[in-house]
Parts: structure tokens; C-alpha cells; sequence
């Protein structure tokens, strides 16, 4: 049978495997599968390609363009798993870990890009943070904000996710505006190969916005610049490596690591044997260690328990851990499949070989056990170790062997159970199963600063919980010291990290150009008509209503209070109202003068106005008494479009009394017709 011919994507062109190629085999039966590689790319033309055609094409666009791509390219991969799901069995893994990948995988870019329309602007820059006052009088002002860095995004993804690894990283680069050079591991490249057809044959994306290194990247690194980010997901020998790049270091290019990682999962001392808790616990811990075959960035690979309830979990976990049929992934019977080579399958022994000077082997023996699968392929059995002495050992808390290999080790107190947790120094993930909120708490306090993300789980949550193995797109995916300290993810917070924050100073008028929202005193524009006539389309940003003055009356402050059963004393005691400090007697309801505000500034006949959906920011400033007056200041403050029938408008409100001073201020929000 003749090799599968895995490709580069460079500069605009589809470039076969040549000089340098490597072959790869298959995780299934160790026999040659493909070939990927050439050591002649112009990686120079590729950067070029990136920095000069698909740079300014993704800048070109707004984010919610972007996102609408995002949602786009999401759907075409959802068209063509099937394809996907073939061509990774041969990486060992099963069906339900397709759905972790390639699933999972599309299922982030459809996250990124609904935040991309929810959460950021239609528009090129993002405002980071509220306005700055800087001057007495409010006409100098600063304003943070995010634009797209110039340069391209070099992605360097591990073997174990050869599609979630690519679109996790991929879909809040693109977001940004910055287009991506992917590099995924040769092991598996041929699974992120198929996924790249895909998306570019769709034509979504811009020319030079996505190029693919099937290979080696060769001199790509040192080309980089202070505009280029690296994101890099493997070893931690690997990250120092690349870390160390002369280039990196000199243009101070961003790099981002999520690396090796021990992570832990705790179970609560009052999880004993016979709660839902430690039920849930075992289960969680057999899932992690099997999916993927161990295979996961975010696996557990210690399990630290109180210390008498260390044989109940060890005994619990041998017998989930009998059930789990290793074999060819193929099959509907198979629990666990294969490691992605021989290769890794020989770290993963020699790794375990040094767990087990400092722990014992209570289950699986990689010589002797029921393999369903041919023997020539890269296939293990879970393998379970118990250390009883973690104190004292060092390869338990430092050696990862990136497979079904966990450890059992027991903890006196909560103290202690920290303690061996930070013993990992640096984790992506740590778990902890409890029903006990103080012992929630204790642990966070110890351990959140050694951890990217620290997972809490029992009876309550149990039913809807994602699991101590997912990373999710909503959430950020990394850690400090050995995971690396970079983050991944964590919605818009993972755009940031392809964007200069910058401080911008100015007018309101300047600013408010800038960030295409009205600030504040900045110019103010007169409709041609009320604004509420005027559809999402035609209003402009600043457009502005000064409505005519309603004097406030007691009658108006006791009837609203009768109505609404709201009499509170401030409103209905004029003795009792004195002797608050911050009222001179009896004053008119908050609610009342936004509900006379309304009366104001509202055309009551049928329009583009479809809804209020709520209001933002309401801050009361200064009473309102009986005999004074109020208007209303009503501003088009910032427009998003949500679809193609309407978009919503946020308007700036001010209230102010007869003597010009404010009263009330907030921001209204309304859906308005296109």
C-alpha cells in the first residue's frame, strides 16, 4: 500500500514531502502509514506571505467579520468529522476520543466566535477597561486599547490533539486579526493536514491568513520579530529550547508555553467510601488515566488521598481499571487504544520504570496483559502505583510519563494535601472532590497560585460537570512554572495575547473617533428626527436628544410610593428623612425618576425600537426634592450589530435638575430595527 503524501500549505501553495521527509507509522499495527516533510521551504516567503497579504486582509476586518469566519470555518469542519475521525485512528485513539479532538476542537471555534460577536466590538479596536479622567475638567482623557500586532502568529502543536490543539489556538489568533504559520507534531500531522484542506478549500479564509508546516520548521524561529508570537504546547525541554531561540530573546517575540504539567486530584476528607463523592472521584481519576490512552496535557497523574482511604481507592480503581479493554481503536469494544508510536510507547515504560523505584506497580503490567489488538502496535495497559512515602520521593512529583501512568499517595491533613499538590511546582490542572465548602476553600488558598486551574466537583455539580480533563474555551488552559506559565483560551482574554495594549491619550473628541464609542464630551449630533424613529442603520454615534424639564411634585412622590408599596421613610417621613446625611428631607424615589425619565425621552408609537433589555451603570448623585426639576440627556453611545434584522444600541443617559446639576447617570440598552 503506498503512503499517505502529507503536505506543507506555504505561500499560497500545496508543497509535497521532500528532502528530509520522515515517515510515519501507525499507532494501530507500528507499520508505515505516512510521509511528511521537506526541508526546502522558503519559511522566509512564508512569513511574508503572513506579514504582507495575510495581515492586512485580517485587519481589514471587524471582529464580529472575524467571528462570523470562525463560524463559518466551524461549520464546514462539522461537515467533514467523518473524514477526520478515519484518518485518527491510526493515532490510536478511540471514537469517544474523536470527540475530545475534533469535536471539541470545532466546538471552541464556535465559542470564540459567539464572544467575538457578544463580547467585542463591530468595529477594529478594542477598548480595554473604562476612561481614564486625567484632567480637572474632563478634556483630557486616557483609554487603553487592543489592536492586532503586525507580525503572525508560529503555532508548534503537540501530537496528542492534532485538531483541538490547532483550533484552540487558532480560532482566538484569527479573532485577533493575526494570521498563523501551524506546526503540529510529525506524529500526527496527517489528522491537522485534513482539517487545513478543509478550511482552506472552503475559501472562507484570506490569502496567507492559515499556512501549515508538515515537518520541520527549520530556521522559521529565528526570523521572528518584536510583531510575532510563538505558541508552543509540549515538553518542557522542548519549550526551554525554543525559548532560547537567539531571536526570541532579542526581539522580545511573545512566546507562549503550556508544557509538562504533574497534575493532581485531591479527594476531600470527607469523601469517605460509601459517599457520592468518592464514587465520583474514582470514576473521574479511571477516565483520565484512560482517555486519550493518558495521553492529555491536563491528565491526573497523582492521586492524593487522606491516608485511610488509600487501599479503598487503589481497590476501587483496580476493579474500574479491569474493565477497560485496550485494543485497536477501531473497535466498538475498545475502551483504550493505542500510544501514537513505539517511540512514545518506550518513554512512556522508562518513565514509568522511575516512578516504580519510589512507588509500587498495583496494576498493570505492560509485559503480561489482555491486549485486543495487534502486538505490533504501540499499545499499554493503565498502569496504577502507590507511594507510600511521598515526602521523601522526587520522580512522583517530577517525572510525567505521558501515558496511563497515575500514583496513589496518601495525605495526614489539608496541609499536607497542599503541600504535595505544590510538590508538582506547576500544574495545569488540579481537582479536588469534596462536599465541604471550608475544605474548598483551604485548598484554593494553598494551592491556586501553583495551578492554571483548579477544579471543584461533588454531589451538587456533579451531573452537569465537564470533568477534571477539559480544558474549556470559556476558561483559561495553562499554568505557572512547569506548565509553563502561559495562558491559552480564557475567552477574550486569549485574543489579548495576539494584540498591543496601548495607553491612547486625548480629547473626548479623539477618543471617541478612536474607539468608534461615544465618550463624554465629545461633540453631540442633532438627528433629523427622535432617535427612536430612526432605524439601527441611520443613527449615528453621538446623536443626541435634550428633552423639555418635568417638575417632580409630593403628590408624584406619594403616589409612585402607594403603587409601588415602596415606603421607604426617605420618601413618606419628612423627620425621619432630616436625619439621614444624605438627604435634606423628603426626596423622590430613584426608581421614580427613571421612570419619569423614560416618560421623557420615549416616541411612544410603533418603530424600530423593539425592547429595553436592560440597563448598565445607574449611579444616583444628588437628591431630587419636591419643586425641582429634571430633563433628560439621551446619547447614541455605541452600536452592535447582532443580526441582519437588528442591532443593539447603548445610549448614554443623563439627568440633570433645574440648576444644571446631575442627578442620575446610566446606559440604556435597546434593540433597534436595521
Amino acid at each position: 500500500m503506498s503512503l499517505l503524501q502529507i503536505s506543507s500549505f506555504a505561500a499560497g501553495t500545496w508543497i509535497a514531502p521532500g528532502p528530509g521527509a520522515r515517515t510515519i507509522a501507525s499507532a494501530i499495527t507500528g507499520a508505515p502509514f505516512a510521509t511528511a516533510g521537506n526541508d526546502d521551504l522558503d519559511v522566509q516567503a512564508m512569513l511574508d506571505h503572513a506579514r504582507g497579504t495575510g495581515g492586512p486582509a485580517l485587519r481589514a476586518l471587524t471582529f464580529h467579520q472575524r467571528a462570523r469566519m470562525l463560524k463559518a470555518l466551524a461549520q464546514v469542519l462539522s461537515e467533514h468529522k467523518q473524514a477526520l475521525y478515519d484518518l485518527s485512528f491510526e493515532t490510536g485513539a478511540t471514537q469517544k476520543d474523536h470527540l475530545i479532538d475534533i469535536d471539541g476542537g470545532i466546538g471552541t471555534m464556535f465559542v470564540f466566535a459567539s464572544k467575538g460577536r457578544r463580547e467585542m466590538p463591530d468595529a477594529q479596536v478594542y477598548l480595554d477597561g473604562g476612561i481614564e479622567q486625567l484632567s480637572r475638567n474632563g478634556t483630557f482623557l486616557g483609554q487603553h486599547i487592543c489592536t492586532p500586532l503586525q507580525g503572525v502568529a508560529v503555532h508548534i502543536n503537540a501530537f496528542n490533539f492534532p485538531v483541538w490543539g490547532m483550533l484552540e489556538k487558532l480560532a482566538p489568533t484569527l479573532l485577533a486579526g493575526v494570521p498563523a504559520i501551524v506546526k503540529p507534531a510529525t506524529n500526527s500531522c496527517y489528522v491537522t493536514e485534513r482539517a487545513v484542506r478543509v478550511m482552506l478549500d472552503s475559501g472562507i479564509l484570506p490569502d496567507g491568513a492559515l499556512q501549515l508546516v508538515s515537518g520541520g520548521l527549520g530556521d522559521m524561529l529565528d526570523r521572528l520579530d518584536c510583531q510575532d508570537v510563538v505558541s508552543f504546547t509540549g515538553s518542557a525541554d522542548t519549550a526551554l529550547k525554543l525559548r532560547q531561540t537567539p531571536a526570541i530573546l532579542r526581539n522580545a517575540v511573545r512566546f507562549v508555553a503550556e508544557q509538562d504539567s504533574l497534575n493532581a486530584s485531591i479527594l476531600g476528607p470527607d469523601a469517605v467510601e460509601g459517599t457520592p463523592e468518592f464514587d465520583l472521584f474514582v470514576k473521574e481519576v479511571a477516565r483520565e488515566m484512560t482517555t486519550k490512552a493518558g495521553q492529555k496535557c491536563t491528565a491526573i497523574r497523582r492521586i492524593i488521598v487522606p491516608q485511610a482511604q488509600a487501599q479503598p481507592v487503589i481497590d476501587a480503581l483496580k476493579a474500574r481499571l479491569a474493565k477497560v479493554t485496550v485494543g485497536d481503536p477501531r473497535q466498538d469494544t475498545t475502551r483504550m487504544g493505542a500510544l501514537v508510536s513505539n517511540t512514545q510507547k518506550a518513554d512512556v515504560l522508562a518513565k514509568a520504570d522511575l516512578i516504580g523505584a519510589e512507588a509500587q506497580r498495583v496494576f498493570g503490567n505492560p509485559s503480561d496483559f489482555d491486549l485486543q489488538g495487534p502486538d505490533t502496535g504501540a499499545f499499554v495497559p493503565p498502569m496504577l502505583f502507590h507511594c507510600t512515602d511521598p515526602d521523601n520521593a522526587q520522580r512522583v512529583h517530577d517525572t510525567e510519563a505521558f501515558g496511563p501512568v497515575s500514583t496513589v499517595m496518601g495525605y495526614r491533613d489539608l496541609a499536607h494535601a497542599v503541600a504535595l499538590v505544590n510538590r508538582g511546582q506547576g500544574s495545569l490542572v488540579t481537582s479536588l472532590i469534596t462536599h465541604d465548602p471550608e475544605v474548598a476553600r483551604e485548598v484554593i488558598m494553598g494551592a491556586a497560585a501553583y495551578n492554571g486551574r483548579i477544579y471543584l466537583n461533588d454531589r451538587d455539580s456533579m451531573a452537569e460537570s465537564t470533568g477534571h480533563g477539559a480544558p474549556l474555551p470559556h476558561m483559561v488552559h495553562g499554568g505557572p512554572g512547569r506548565a509553563g506559565g502561559g495562558e491559552e483560551m480564557g475567552g477574550v482574554r486569549g485574543v489579548m495575547h495576539y494584540m498591543q495594549r496601548t495607553a491612547i491619550q486625548g480629547s473626548p473628541r479623539m477618543l471617541s473617533a478612536i474607539g468608534q464609542k461615544w465618550v463624554s464630551g465629545a461633540p453631540e449630533v442633532t438627528g433629523p428626527a427622535h432617535p427612536f424613529t430612526r432605524r439601527f442603520n441611520k443613527l449615528e454615534i453621538g446623536e443626541t436628544l435634550n428633552t423639555t424639564p418635568r417638575t417632580i411634585t409630593l403628590e408624584d412622590i406619594e403616589h409612585f410610593a402607594h403603587f409601588t408599596g415602596d415606603t421607604f421613610y426617605a420618601h413618606m417621613d419628612e423627620d425621619a428623612a432630616a436625619r439621614n446625611p444624605f438627604f435634606p428631607g423628603r426626596v423622590a424615589h430613584g426608581y421614580l425618576l427613571l421612570s419619569f425619565a423614560a416618560g421623557l425621552f420615549v416616541e411612544p408609537n410603533e418603530g424600530p425600537v423593539l425592547a429595553n433589555t436592560g440597563l448598565d451603570g445607574l449611579r444616583f448623585m444628588k437628591p431630587v426634592v419636591p419643586g425641582d426639576s429634571i430633563k433628560v440627556r439621551l446619547t447614541v453611545k455605541q452600536k452592535t450589530p447582532r443580526n441582519e434584522d437588528y442591532g443593539e444600541v447603548r445610549w448614554h443617559v443623563t439627568l440633570t435638575n433645574q440648576d444644571d446639576e446631575m442627578v442620575a447617570e446610566y446606559e440604556l440598552l435597546t434593540m433597534c430595527a436595521c
